[in-house]
């Protein structure tokens, strides 16, 4: 149904192990399969009592669809443009920290996945094997580079003219992060991450504000992404400093505890922009569903972290494409189902927003056919 993007040299031999995965949580099942139980737990966990990972869930559980029906959806494309790139999803996999953990290809692993089914990827800086292998692995794909302030202004203007030298489509500062949050799950087995581990410089995300990105914005051309937005009036100003990207995200629960779900977050943020600036959203995105209420509801562009860490535990790059390609099949189905046959299509009047809940929400309670459980260690 879609026209697939050009994939590189470096993405054009991944094939995607079609026997191997009929269903998005069998990723899951192999990933747990093939992980330490701290590598597990680095995925699967958030912060302290775990309310904001599992509101994220339930924000997005307590949106029901309103489908329109005697329509023709013989023509179903899932196909969006975003940086004036043809995408077969309006998805990206988010910046996750340590990929090593999961694949000692790390990022590029994942990359070469992106690149070969035609979605974004958007790199952290504190994973391996840094943004100019990254590039090299997959140079037609769409890449968006995320750093963690952890020194002066050469600092982050090195990072960002290497972003750009290299082909990166815009740069995303984090901005959720100011201090570490206690990951309880680590700290009762005595484990020390590789993110606990990589102190040095702290203090710079400590006093980043918002000169810096007004600096940023008179200083170089790249679009710019803040994430960790939460609230209508950090977007407010976002826009207001000049940023082309709002990034709604409470690090996956990883960060505040007791905040609120993402998708609850979305209509206020909408709101607040008022289609001044684009809108990314990612927290607990599973399925093709959750992409399609996100798009329905406001967003954009829909960031999928845990999920990209499942299929390349699972399967590296290709675990990766076949992944991707499952979630298409999901979207695809949902779209035909509400009776539209493109994103386009879509509005919040697809949406109720306040149905009642009928799981109980945890990081895995979007796949009630598994029988993983992610809360013991």
């Amino acid at each position: 149904m879609q026209e697939k993007i050009a994939a590189s040299p470096a993405t054009a031999r991944v094939e995607a192990p079609a026997s191997e995965f009929l269903n998005l949580h069998e990723f899951v099942a192999k990933a747990r399969q093939n992980l330490s139980q701290n590598h597990w737990d680095y995925i699967v966990g958030g912060c302290e009592s775990e309310t904001t990972l599992r509101r994220n869930r339930m924000a997005l559980d307590s949106v029901a669809f309103r489908p329109r029906v005697l329509r023709d959806v013989s023509m179903v494309d899932a196909s969006v443009e975003v940086f004036g790139r043809k995408l077969r999803l309006p998805v990206m996999l988010a910046p996750v920290g340590s990929l090593e953990c999961f694949h000692p290809e790390a990022a590029a692993e994942i990359v070469r996945g992106t690149g070969a089914f035609g979605v974004a990827h958007m790199m952290s800086s504190v994973t391996e094997p840094g943004l100019e292998r990254v590039a090299e692995a997959a140079s037609e794909a769409l890449r968006i580079f995320q750093l963690y302030v952890r020194g002066d202004d050469a600092f982050v203007n090195d990072h960002i003219e290497r972003a750009i030298k290299n082909g990166f489509t815009a740069f995303c500062f984090t901005v959720d992060t100011a201090h570490y949050s206690r990951r309880e799950r680590d700290l009762a087995k005595r484990y020390q991450t590789a993110g606990r581990r990589r102190v040095a410089g702290r203090k710079f995300q400590m006093e980043l504000d918002w000169r810096t990105i007004d600096r940023i914005k008179q200083q170089y051309k790249i679009p710019l992404i803040i994430k960790g937005i939460a609230t209508a009036e950090d977007a407010k100003l976002a826009v207001e400093h000049g940023v082309e990207w709002v990034y709604i995200s409470n690090h996956g629960g990883r960060q505040l505890d007791h905040g609120r779900g993402a998708m609850d977050v979305l209509p206020e943020v909408v709101d607040a922009v008022t289609g001044r600036a684009k809108i990314m959203i990612d927290g607990s995105f599973c399925r093709g569903s959750d992409i399609v209420k996100a798009i329905a509801a406001g967003a954009d562009l829909v960031g999928m972290g845990r999920m990209q860490c499942y299929a390349l535990a699972a399967g590296g790059a290709a675990g990766v494409v076949r992944m991707l390609e499952l979630l298409e099949d999901e979207v695809q189905r949902c779209l035909g189902l509400l009776g539209v046959n493109t994103f386009a299509e879509l509005n919040k009047s697809y949406l109720h927003m306040s149905a009642p809940v009928v799981t109980v929400p945890h990081v895995l309670s979007a796949f009630p056919l598994l029988t993983v459980e992610p809360w013991r260690y």
